[in-house]
């Protein structure tokens, strides 16, 4: 079964609860799913889902990838598919197919995202897609797993990086509380 509204409001909701300083910064995606907007398409370009998956490493440090459109240093994670059941899950899957770790190796430190982070994207006029933002749901996984073969359309690189690297301090801050 597809990711639903009522799955994303109730993943929305267990993350506020446990940081309701944030609710501010999470307006906008409240505000679209009471709109009633489809979030699990990419079309929906006042905002959408995305999964992101902050991976550690068995000495604590964090998969970062080197997304080749962007040109940048990143984590992984993308956009919903319609065979993805929930956030955790489309987060697990996007893990797996950029960095080619097997999803049997990794396990999740909570069903409950790490942090949910709104960002603006930028218009792309090769896909036909106007500026709009990402709703990224990040879930912290571990594992003891090497990098595997990368997805080469979208990753270039892929490297461990000390979580003190990561710029977002509420992010940053979240998964040093975690990895404790």
């Amino acid at each position: 079964m597809p990711i639903t509204a009522d799955h994303i409001r109730a993943t929305l909701t267990a993350y506020l609860d446990q940081h309701p300083e944030e609710k501010t910064d999470l307006a906008p995606v409240l505000d679209l799913l009471n709109t009633g907007a489809d979030l699990t398409t990419r079309k929906e370009f006042r905002g959408h889902a995305t999964a992101g998956a902050i991976l550690t490493g068995p000495d604590g440090r964090i998969l970062h990838i080197h997304h080749l459109a962007t040109g940048k240093w990143l984590l992984p994670g993308g956009h919903l598919e319609s065979a993805d059941s929930t956030l955790l899950e489309a987060a697990l899957r996007e893990l797996a197919e950029e960095t080619g770790i097997p999803i049997g190796t990794v396990t999740p430190m909570s069903n409950k995202p790490i942090h949910i982070d709104v960002h603006s994207i930028d218009a792309n006029d090769a896909k036909g897609e106007p500026d709009h933002q990402h709703f990224d749901f990040r879930f912290l996984f571990r594992t003891t797993a090497e990098i595997g073969q990368l997805q080469t359309e979208e990753v270039i690189d892929a490297a461990w990086r000390d979580a003190d690297t990561i710029s977002d301090d509420a992010l940053r801050q979240h998964i040093a509380q975690a990895i404790r």
